[in-house]
């Protein structure tokens, strides 16, 4: 696996899910913040996503908008609308909408929601802006207009498999949107924090041996190497880069994926110790209660209630 897939993966819990929208001018909806990601696309007409800070933003055909964070929002056909009284529930919640009263222009919208565990956020999403506006312009970012074309479709004209396909999808859109903001980053000017990680050959080579290979017996020296850099060059860059030193990031990585073993499957605590890189079940466990608070044991029970 890559880092970026990875960052998502050890964050996503359960499926993500997604509704179509039509609204007929005036209109309004509430989204209310949730623990996850979501987006909206605009399949037809224009209206306005209203943040919780800032200005209200203008989408047009095509455009894309992300809430990293699943901050709470508004969307609305125009930024003067009123909102009292209109529907309200999270992303996650939201169902497609009946016929509404309103008889003015038509606006077609695409939800998505992702359930994540944002209680330990991988550090690029940290990184990311509380909304992720993306415009849609002619011949760029092909490939998650066609992934938001097919979705599209495929919640249309539902058929057999329609709810592997739909999942698969959203899977892959959430991809392509990060893959999109991260190449915005250089825009104007070089790219800086996990952006500029993720463009660095040497870094990312390193990450690449830590994410594949967790249980390694890892140094600042051997990771180096396969960086093809000293070690104190290797160690410089890393943090800099990364925001942690080599080997904390290493510990930090080790932990969030033992987090998720034992959360989502039922592996014997030494054998989780074992992929984590520890060879001792009791310096596994010291080492994930000083990280989470928690004996192993006690959090796969708490994380299952």
């Amino acid at each position: 696996m890559d880092v970026l897939s990875d960052a998502i993966g050890v964050m996503r819990m359960g499926r993500p899910h997604s509704t179509e929208i039509r609204k007929h001018a005036p209109w309004g909806v509430r989204a209310e913040p949730f623990s996850g990601a979501g987006f909206h696309v605009v399949l037809e007409g224009t209206c306005w996503l209203i943040p919780p800070a800032g200005a209200a933003i203008a989408l047009g055909v095509g455009d894309v908008v992300c809430l990293p964070h699943g901050c709470g929002h508004a969307l609305a056909d125009s930024p003067s609308t009123s909102l009292t009284g209109a529907p309200s529930a999270s992303l996650r919640e939201m169902a497609p909408s009946a016929d509404d009263d309103g008889e003015g222009a038509t606006t077609v919208l695409l939800c998505g929601a992702y359930t994540l565990d944002q209680t330990r956020p991988h550090p690029l999403f940290e990184e990311l802006p509380e909304v992720i506006h993306l415009p849609a312009r002619l011949g760029h970012r092909t490939q998650l207009h066609a992934a938001v074309n097919l979705l599209g479709d495929e919640i249309a004209n539902p058929d057999h498999g329609t709810e592997a396909v739909v999942s698969a999808l959203l899977d892959i859109m959430l991809l392509y949107i990060l893959r999109a903001w991260l190449d915005e980053q250089t825009d104007d000017g070089p790219a800086t924090g996990w952006a500029a990680t993720l463009r660095d050959p040497a870094i990312t080579a390193a990450l690449r041996h830590i994410h594949q290979e967790p249980a390694g017996q890892w140094t600042v020296e051997a990771l180096g190497a396969k960086a093809g850099l000293s070690r104190a060059a290797f160690s410089r860059r890393f943090t800099s880069l990364v925001g942690k030193p080599p080997l904390g990031y290493l510990t930090w990585w080790r932990m969030t994926l033992a987090a998720q073993l034992l959360r989502d499957s039922d592996k014997p605590v030494q054998t989780v110790a074992q992929r984590t890189g520890y060879t001792s079940e009791f310096a596994f466990a010291k080492a994930f209660k000083r990280e989470y608070g928690l004996a192993p044991g006690r959090y796969r029970q708490q994380s299952r209630r």
